[in-house]
């Protein structure tokens, strides 16, 4: 009779006890990463009768969860991968919309201020035309300037979010370390303690939405987490922190650094995945080539119309001066060059730009090996230039001069070991400003003027000189003294000779073919064309005319001219073209990365559902087994019910 008490009772408790499971599951039914449980009975050991084996009952000998460690795996890994892509996506269709933009964009900008002159070209003298072109001016470097700043604000804010991030990491992780810390220790008493295992993977998993963590098992059920390449986040009970701090190298720039106990690892160049990741990506592959092209680009504006400048007349008969700020001002200077913390020596360095058509949209890392020499890392490819030497002088192979850059003529005391990151165009749009404040001092005319002669008995014309080379900085009383009175005598068919009171001025001509000549150190070139007679005299004498639009013409050119990429021998391109090619490739990544976005939501949904298809809770599925278990608690009362029955029923009939 008591077997019969004990079988009831052992079948009660196991009811008893799957409801609660039961009652578990459905109460976490939308508790994230909770996987159900379920109760694993097994019969008792059966006692032996006279009439052989005879059942003892049952127990509950575990509870388990249902969990698939690949499928959790998998969310994992495509959680990373999607936050990884929303972040990046995020940031860049900002940057396109900003670059993009008719009212923000540098190609609206651009096109007014090349219409304006044109506008200018075609009534050189006017001053309206002129205050307008120079007001085009101030609104072009007003759009870099804003541009710029639209970049250093998104700069800003994936500082404030890495920092953000970096703390949600620290905490995560700190977190996981607990469970682990009490994971062990349930897991000692011989049974897996399943709220705290899920628990620890959802903290994993939230874990995976700010970075990439690789997952490692232990003997003793805890887990240990690496991040990067292998450096440890987690390891048991102990947990490193992240944290973001100021760029050794550019403070306006935060790296990453993963702090365990009094050492801390910089990880920014090996972090990948999650939201972390992406913004890493994006600062490094996008943010930081659209400000280095945007300054490029102001660099080449302001330095090619400068130049063209240099070589006309103002209103004023003066040589033009500088319509846009130097490009070399200390105020360039200042932000072209870091010097990296824990240099021996506080020198700085002076990078000054010699040739913008030169230029890359790259960054370098300098090294000191020795007091002057060094070499140079270019960031982009990876190339590395030099070794260049500071006392160098030109024409040397080591001159301290690469990719339009010159650093020759430091005054530093430098010392071996000392690097500094060379910034040349990242902060070139915040400085670019016009300088110019009356349209009179625009020198839309060249300096000299062509003509025949009014006695010429042939019909020989000649084109009005151009500037080819000559002083980067016109002096008016040596223009003047460059006139020059040719005399032409026929040698042959199409051909003559231009000669001069200077014997040494004697030039062979072809008729309508370009001829050159060159005067203290100024070269020209005019075209001869027509039919000229012997003794024929063409003058060349200093401009005094204002209606000349000669100057202005050869700033026009600049639309289409390729002055921008023209590096190691390239072909180049022109200042619309280099804008275009910013605009196209940020326009090329945003639509991979909406593309790359939309797959990963993809499978990371599939991902989901493939877990929650085996570990989530069904409540149908719950409340059929609350009714079968239910059932099975009333018919294990009623084997006790019986029991007591007949027990009774025995004590009467011995009565």
């Amino acid at each position: 009779m008591a077997d019969l008490f004990n079988i009831g009772l052992s079948g009660l408790r196991a009811a008893q006890t799957n409801l609660s499971v039961t009652g578990q599951n459905i109460t976490n039914v939308n508790t994230p990463g909770y996987s159900r449980q379920t109760a694993i009975q097994s019969a008792n050991p059966p006692g032996y009768t006279g009439a052989g084996y005879m059942g003892t009952g049952t127990k509950v000998v575990d509870v388990q969860r249902i969990y698939n460690q690949f499928l959790t795996n998998q969310v994992r890994t495509t959680t990373s991968a999607a936050a990884a892509n929303q972040a990046y996506n995020v940031q860049i269709e900002e940057l396109n919309s900003t670059l993009s933009s008719t009212a923000s964009g540098i190609t609206t900008g651009l096109q007014n201020y090349f219409a304006a002159l044109q506008t200018a070209i075609e009534d050189p003298a006017g001053l309206p035309a002129r205050q307008l072109f120079l007001s085009e001016a101030q609104g072009l470097a007003g759009r870099f300037n804003s541009v710029h700043q639209q970049l250093t604000t998104q700069n800003q804010f994936l500082n404030q979010q890495m920092t953000t991030v970096a703390e949600q990491v620290s905490r995560l992780a700190v977190s996981v370390a607990g469970y682990n810390d009490a994971i062990s220790k349930a897991a000692a008493n011989g049974a897996a303690p399943n709220d705290l295992l899920d628990a620890r993977d959802e903290a994993i998993r939230q874990l995976s939405e700010y970075v990439s963590v690789t997952v490692v098992n232990q003997d003793d059920n805890s887990i240990n987490l690496f991040i990067g390449s292998g450096q440890p986040l987690v390891v048991g009970k102990e947990a490193s922190l992240l944290r973001a701090t100021p760029g050794l190298s550019d403070p306006a720039r935060l790296d990453l650094q993963l702090v365990s106990g009094n050492s801390a690892q910089d990880v920014s160049d090996l972090i990948s995945g999650g939201e972390l990741g992406g913004l890493l990506r994006y600062r490094d592959d996008v943010l930081d080539q659209a400000f280095n092209a945007l300054g490029r680009m102001s660099l080449a504006i302001a330095s090619e119309f400068n130049q063209q400048q240099g070589k006309g007349l103002d209103l004023n008969g003066q040589v033009g001066s500088d319509l846009f700020g130097d490009i070399n001002s200390d105020a360039y200077l200042e932000l072209r060059s870091r010097g990296r913390e824990g240099n021996r020596s506080d020198a700085t360095l002076d990078v000054r730009i010699t040739d913008t058509s030169a230029l890359s949209t790259s960054d370098y890392e300098l090294t000191f090996t020795s007091d002057t020499e060094f070499t140079v890392r270019r960031v982009g490819d990876g190339r590395v230039l030099g070794p260049f030497d500071l006392n160098a002088s030109e024409g040397d192979p080591r001159h301290a001069a690469f990719d339009g850059l010159d650093l020759s003529g430091q005054s530093g005391n430098y010392l071996t070991g000392d690097r500094y990151l060379l910034t040349p165009t990242r902060s070139a749009a915040q400085n670019l400003s016009v300088v110019m404040t009356e349209p009179q001092q625009l020198a839309f005319a060249a300096p000299l003027s062509g003509e025949a002669g009014l006695q010429n008995r042939g019909t020989g014309s000649v084109t009005q000189p151009t500037l080819t080379d000559g002083p980067q900085s016109l002096e008016l009383a040596r223009l003047k003294g460059l006139g020059v009175e040719f005399t032409y005598t026929e040698t042959g068919t199409g051909t003559g000779r231009l000669t001069s009171d200077n014997p040494a001025l004697a030039i062979d001509v072809t008729l309508g073919q370009p001829f050159s000549w060159e005067v203290d150190g100024h070269q020209f070139s005019m075209t001869l064309s027509g039919k000229p007679l012997d003794g024929d005299s063409f003058s060349v004498e200093f401009n005094t005319g204002v209606a000349d639009n000669r100057n202005a013409l050869a700033m026009a050119e600049l639309q289409t001219k390729q002055v921008l990429g023209q590096g190691e021998g390239a072909r180049g391109f022109s200042l619309l073209d280099g804008y275009g090619d910013l605009v196209q490739r940020v326009a090329t990544f945003t639509a991979q990365s909406r593309t790359e976005t939309e797959a990963n939501m993809a499978m990371l949904t599939q991902a989901t559902n493939n877990r929650n298809s085996v570990s989530a809770v069904n409540l149908d599925e719950e409340a059929a087994n609350l009714i079968q278990f239910e059932q099975y608690y009333n018919a294990s009362a009623q084997i006790i019910q019986v029991a007591r029955t007949v027990f009774d029923t025995l004590i009467s009939s011995m009565r």
